[in-house]
C-alpha cells in the first residue's frame, strides 16, 4: 500500500513538474530567442519542446498564431542560420499549426493569415533530383520552387505541401493529401495522392462535387509535376 501510495505521490509530481516545464519552455514575443526571428508577433507562441528552429532571422510569425509542439521551422541550410534577411519563411496572423508541423523552406514560404492545421503537417519549397542514376538521391542537387498557402484554409493530418503549389484562399487539403506542383483555386477541396479538387464553390449555386475532368487544378506546362 506505501508503495503504491509513494508511486502515486511521484507520478503526480513529475505531471506537474512537467506541466511547469511545458508552460515555461513555450517561446513567446518577449523571450530571448524569439529576437533572433525576423518578426515574432505579439500573442504568437511556439509551444514546447519544438524539435529544430533554425534560420530564424529569416522566419517572420505573426500575431496572434500558435505554433504546436516538436514543430520543425528551417530557412536555408545548416551553415545558412546565422544570416538575416528578406524572410524566407512567412506565417500570418492568427495562425494554429497542429503537433509537429514542419515547414522547411530555401527559396520562399508563404503562409496566410487564419490558417489552421491537423497535426504532422509538412510543408517544404525543395525537392532533390534523382535524374543521375550513378549518384544517391540524397546527395544530388535540389529544386526549389516558391510555396503558399492562402488565408482562411485548413490542412488536415498528415497533409503534405510540395515545392510549386500554391493554395488560394479558403481552401480545404484533405487529411494525407499530396499537393505537389499545382495551382489550387480558392474556395475548393483537395484530397489524394497526388491532390486534386474534388469540391470548389460556385456562386449562386453553393458547394458541388467536381469530376476529375472538371477539377480546376493548373500544372506546369508538359504534364504532370516531377515533384515528388
Amino acid at each position: 500500500m506505501l508503495k503504491d501510495e509513494a508511486g502515486r505521490v511521484a507520478g503526480d509530481v513529475i505531471h506537474a513538474a512537467w506541466d511547469k516545464v511545458v508552460r515555461f519552455g513555450a517561446m513567446g514575443p518577449r523571450h530571448r530567442r524569439a529576437r533572433a526571428f525576423h518578426r515574432f508577433g505579439n500573442g504568437s507562441m511556439i509551444a514546447f519542446p519544438a524539435t529544430v528552429i533554425f534560420g530564424e532571422g529569416r522566419i517572420g510569425i505573426g500575431e496572434g498564431t500558435t505554433i504546436g509542439p516538436l514543430a520543425s521551422l528551417s530557412a536555408g541550410m545548416p551553415v545558412h542560420a546565422d544570416l538575416r534577411g528578406d524572410p524566407v519563411i512567412t506565417i500570418g496572423d492568427r495562425c494554429t499549426l497542429g503537433k509537429g508541423i514542419g515547414i522547411v523552406g530555401h527559396e520562399r514560404i508563404e503562409i496566410g493569415d487564419d490558417i489552421w492545421t491537423g497535426h504532422y503537417v509538412y510543408v517544404t519549397d525543395q525537392n532533390h533530383g534523382y535524374e543521375d542514376l550513378d549518384l544517391p538521391i540524397g546527395t544530388q542537387m535540389w529544386k526549389n520552387e516558391p510555396v503558399s498557402i492562402g488565408s482562411g484554409s485548413w490542412l488536415g493530418h498528415g497533409a503534405v505541401v510540395l515545392p510549386g503549389a500554391h493554395i488560394g484562399r479558403h481552401v480545404v487539403v484533405a487529411a494525407g493529401a499530396v499537393v505537389a506542383g499545382i495551382d489550387v483555386p480558392d474556395y475548393s477541396v483537395v484530397a489524394g495522392v497526388p491532390a486534386r479538387v474534388v469540391r470548389k464553390y460556385e456562386p449562386g449555386v453553393g458547394w458541388r462535387g467536381v469530376a476529375a475532368r472538371d477539377a480546376g487544378v493548373s500544372r506546369p506546362p508538359g504534364g504532370e509535376s516531377d515533384n515528388r
